[in-house]
């Protein structure tokens, strides 16, 4: 086609003829197959978590995990007050409250075990943070998110108070003052 020649919509070739109209009918053709994906992919996320969540006055689903230097199992700690504490070093809350969880483990020390459960994927910024600020806690790394997923916890930080018994008393959503005087008091009297 010469420049500044009048156009002919006859001298196209037709849409069945472009390499338009081909990337349009073969993308018709993946279009399916993606939406398949995706929704087996979303039924999959659905039937993986936990059908029913961990409740107030329900047993504590037990777990184990094992980490390169220890392995902790939940029920270890039977005839103890546990505060269990699902957290990250990515989570700005989470952070926000570990001053506060390591000086109540060293306020209650003796009544109240504190289990640190990391979703960190990073091994080492893991490591690194718990090294410099969280002396005194019991901290796990539970990378593969499974722990968190038996009590239906997906958001962080979440924290639950389990008894003695291994019974749910209560639960913490979101960051948590842990020296208010009111939590001091029910976490001292928690049988």
């Amino acid at each position: 086609m010469e420049f500044g020649r009048k156009i002919n919509l006859f001298d196209f070739p037709a849409p069945e003829e472009g390499a338009l109209y081909r990337i349009i009918k073969s993308v018709k053709r993946i279009v399916p197959i993606i939406l398949a994906l995706v929704a087996i992919g979303a039924f999959w996320l659905i039937l993986s978590r936990n059908p029913k969540p961990a409740q107030i006055g329900t047993q504590a689903p037990d777990f184990t995990i094992k980490n390169s230097d220890k392995t902790v199992t939940l029920s270890q700690f039977r005839g103890k007050t546990v505060v269990l504490n699902f957290w990250a070093t990515w989570c700005p809350p989470c952070v926000e409250e570990v001053p506060s969880l390591v000086q109540m483990q060293k306020t209650l020390d003796g009544k109240v075990v504190v289990v640190a459960v990391s979703m960190d994927v990073d091994a080492g910024a893991y490591h690194q943070f718990v090294a410099k600020n969280m002396p005194g806690v019991l901290t796990l790394r539970d990378g593969d998110q499974r722990t968190n997923a038996l009590f239906g916890t997906y958001a962080f930080p979440e924290t639950y108070v389990i008894d003695k018994n291994g019974i749910i008393r209560r639960k913490f959503i979101g960051a948590t003052d842990w020296m208010s005087p009111e939590i001091l008091d029910y976490l001292s009297k928690i049988q």
